[in-house]
């Protein structure tokens, strides 16, 4: 009996994916673990494992596919022993799986009777018959971006498999390097979903009219994009934030780093750690979030959730957004094994490799700003976080010793709190502990 493959859920709130590459091709032999594709989420490319045995009889949704549900069908496998060529006949009435999105197209024409429910079909019209009677296959990202920018889908030549029009097309039509944009009287006829979404903010169409014509181009979102948007939106809505900021004096960390890093065993001529100051400041947090357990906590409505571990997510910029790898059980670790995880999890960010369990979660946030010359910002909480911890740069500054002028090197840094569970007091009891661990460094040995 054939079988199916669908697309995972790779992470607890992934709802689609790109199929990004398939790593076999039909008839294909594999076995339960091999990678078989890999999958785009908004945050990563994740490898996919096959879970059976058999031999790739059909590949339904091929590689470069955007917007693809979670469970739909991908590709059918052939059992052992079982006819290749039957199984793939048998996925042939699964292969229009991963078009089903075009359906509307077809289904909205008989809607004359109902004005408001017809109105978008002039624009979406050309993608699915254009004029010529040739179909212009396309994915369902690419028609939405497509019909968002008043851009004709049968002007653009697709880039992915058999010629299908993908968002990269789009883009490049968007921007001026590929298809020219649709008459100017179907912009009204894209723009018709609108109101629907004004709501959330300003629409495209109310913004770029106080702009010149041809002074801009439109990028369309991507999907980690958007996800950000939205968490902002929805942590800026919902959490009450209030800030506590302390300057914490930096010269014996800056001390005791340097001796660490010299003293750090050499395997084959390289360190086996390099401490930075980021390392540090994740030690400290982790340190005064285990020294102060109540502000270590989430907030739901029925219950505080309070953690018994310091899990902390350091913030990472990655191009086009950002992502927060989690350092796990930070408090029981040592500086040298938190220079070394976190130095893999941010190269492993950037290259958006990371499994979802290593950004999930976590119980609280350091955001570093420090290395671009800023010296103090508020950083906006991500849920389920009650604290987020934002550091400047360290500079020297003159402070008053002893009733004494002199120099030293202080960085400033500000808490944010979720105000329902952490109270300012509470707040700067968290701050006051991170402090001295910062200034008494000592003290993260031990």
């Amino acid at each position: 009996m054939p079988i199916n493959i669908t697309m995972p859920a790779l992470s607890p709130t992934m709802e689609e994916g790109n199929l990004a590459k398939w790593l076999v091709k039909e008839g294909d032999t594999v076995k339960s673990g091999d990678i078989i594709a890999e999958i785009e989420t908004d945050k990563a490319t994740m490898e996919v494992e096959a879970v059976d045995e058999g031999t790739v009889a059909k590949i339904v949704v091929p590689a470069g596919t955007e917007g693809v549900k979670v469970n739909a069908l991908i590709a059918v496998l052939a059992a052992d022993g079982e006819d290749v060529s039957a199984a793939a006949s048998a996925a042939g009435s699964a292969a229009p799986a991963p078009k089903a999105a075009e359906a509307p197209k077809t289904e909205a024409a008989p809607a004359a009777p109902a004005p408001a429910a017809a109105a978008p079909v002039p624009a979406a019209a050309p993608a699915a018959a254009p004029a010529g009677g040739n179909r212009t296959f396309s994915s369902p990202l690419a028609r939405r971006l497509a019909k968002e920018s008043g851009i004709d889908l049968s002007a653009i030549s697709g880039s992915g498999p058999h010629g299908r029009v993908v968002k990269s097309d789009v883009e490049a039509a968007v921007s001026g390097r590929g298809a020219k944009a649709a008459p100017a009287a179907a912009a009204p006829q894209a723009a018709a979903p609108a109101p629907a979404a004004a709501p959330k903010g300003a629409s495209d169409e109310s913004v770029l009219k106080l702009f010149e014509p041809g002074s801009y181009e439109l990028v369309p979102h991507d999907g980690m994009r958007k996800v950000i948007a939205k968490r902002l939106v929805e942590s800026k809505q919902t959490v009450p934030h209030f800030y506590v900021t302390v300057d914490c004096e930096l010269d014996a960390l800056m001390s005791l780093r340097a001796q660490l890093n010299d003293a750090a065993p050499r395997k084959d001529g390289a360190p086996s750690y390099k401490l930075s100051v980021n390392d540090m400041v994740i030690k400290a947090m982790a340190l005064a979030l285990r020294d102060v357990p109540d502000a270590n906590v989430s907030w739901t409505e029925a219950n505080m959730v309070k953690h018994k571990h310091a899990d902390v997510g350091v913030a990472v910029s990655i191009p086009g957004g950002l992502i927060t790898p989690i350092i796990r059980k930070a408090e029981e670790k040592t500086l040298s094994a938190i220079s070394n995880e976190m130095r893999d999890l941010g190269k492993r960010a950037k290259d958006r490799k990371l499994k979802p369990e290593e950004y999930q979660g976590g119980t609280s946030s350091v955001s570093n700003m420090g290395m671009m010359g800023v010296k103090q910002f508020a950083a906006v909480i991500n849920p389920p976080h009650a604290t987020i911890l934002a550091v400047g740069a360290g500079e020297q500054r003159p402070v008053v010793k002893n009733g004494q002028l002199a120099v030293a090197t202080v960085m400033t840094v500000t808490l944010s709190t979720d105000h329902r569970c952490v109270d300012g007091a509470l707040g700067a009891e968290l701050l006051q502990a991170f402090k001295g661990y910062i200034e008494n460094p000592m003290g993260m040995l031990v």
